[in-house]
């Protein structure tokens, strides 16, 4: 078995003894185009294991040689998706961590764009900032075993790309196996923690652009919010140009996630979601930096969706949709999709990150909300 993929018991289960092949694996069935996707979804696909058989010395250290990932189909409510063995991720971290770097040398690599020229990401880049909540559920994220299901639900739904999360998210979907054939975005500004006095200081405490190529992933992302009253912006502003250059230096693609942001009366920060302001924040991150050739804009869907056409006037820049926190309610969900939707018909316009509001939909499946998005592509 080779290091670097997670077997054994499932939340105390039994193993499966007949692991199939991962999804994008050599001689695996090519995966369904987006056009496929977007038929009605007929129930969850689970990712399904490489081959893996039990080697000696399975209590003892990871051996180099030794598998990585097996996944059992035992469905749970609200996920139904395959079960994350915890333990046995503990065990790779702590008697084998080079098996990390092992699978991110051995993961199967593909381009940014396939032949659609569309992309859709899943983001789990939230638990980092301390933002866990979704709606009104405070501690959604929290229990990573959960999000680490959803998100290898998700990534095996025909039509998903990749995934956007920090390198604690990404080194346990490299030791599942989870990431094989898909856009690995780092999270790499992580610092301006959610509620706290300093969270405009948003510090590059995540992924580094040397990170990023060493292990290679596929692109970095960065979250920039201005607010004009705050001198420390500027601080900000500078080291995202920087940042920037250092991923068009290894011809890495940047996401960059504009706002300008302001402080309520009751100090609680708000991301302004008017025209006018998404227009400035868009032309504020296109100039950032020696050159634009990597640059990609992650860009919230306007307060008045009509707005779209006019904000997105504002650069040439490809750019992403973010999907942010849609509500706790199907028909916000419903509402959300319409937005993108329209959007999505905009030339620059190239695709959606969206995270928590389908790895936690209203209606608790995951599969369904991620068919739905992969349709509007």
């Amino acid at each position: 078995m080779r290091a670097g993929r997670v077997t054994g018991t499932h939340h105390g289960g039994g193993s499966d003894p007949t692991p199939a092949q991962a999804p994008g694996a050599p001689g695996a069935p090519a995966a369904p185009s987006r056009k496929q996707a977007a038929t009605p979804h007929q129930g969850p696909t689970a990712p399904q294991p490489g081959p893996a058989t039990n080697a000696p010395g399975e209590d003892g250290p990871t051996a180099p040689h030794q598998s990585a990932h097996h996944y059992a189909p035992a469905p749970r409510e609200g996920t139904a998706g395959p079960r994350v063995d915890v333990g046995e991720l503990v065990r790779i971290r702590t008697r084998h961590p080079e098996a990390i770097a092992e699978a991110a040398a051995r993961r199967s690599r593909r381009p940014l764009l396939n032949e659609s020229g569309r992309l859709m990401i899943v983001a789990a880049d939230h638990p980092a900032r301390g933002a866990l909540g979704v709606g009104d559920r405070e501690f959604a994220m929290a229990n990573r075993a959960d999000l680490l299901e959803r998100l290898c639900l998700a990534l095996s739904r025909p039509g998903v790309d990749g995934v956007l999360a920090t390198a604690d998210i990404l080194d346990d979907l490299l030791l599942l196996g989870a990431l094989e054939h898909k856009v690995v975005m780092g999270s790499m500004n992580r610092g301006g923690l959610q509620g706290a006095s300093f969270e405009l200081d948003d510090r590059f405490t995540g992924q580094r652009p040397e990170d990023i190529e060493r292990l290679g992933f596929d692109a970095g992302k960065l979250l920039l919010r201005v607010d004009y009253a705050d001198p420390g912006s500027l601080t900000t502003l500078e080291s995202t140009a920087r940042a920037i250059d250092a991923m068009a230096e290894r011809r890495l693609p940047v996401f960059v996630e504009p706002f300008i942001s302001r402080r309520t009366p009751e100090g609680r920060l708000a991301n302004d979601l008017s025209a006018g302001a998404v227009i400035r924040s868009l032309a504020i991150a296109s100039g950032l930096g020696g050159s634009s050739a990597y640059t990609w804009l992650k860009v919230p869907v306007t307060e008045d969706p009509d707005d779209m056409a006019r904000v997105m006037e504002t650069s040439t820049l490809p750019a992403v949709l973010l999907g942010g926190d849609v509500g706790d309610s199907p028909g916000d969900q419903v509402a959300a999709y319409e937005k993108w939707r329209g959007a999505l018909r905009l030339p620059t316009v190239r695709g959606l990150v969206v995270g928590r509001s389908l790895l936690y939909p209203a209606d608790g499946d995951v599969a369904a909300a991620v068919d739905t998005a992969v349709g509007l592509l």
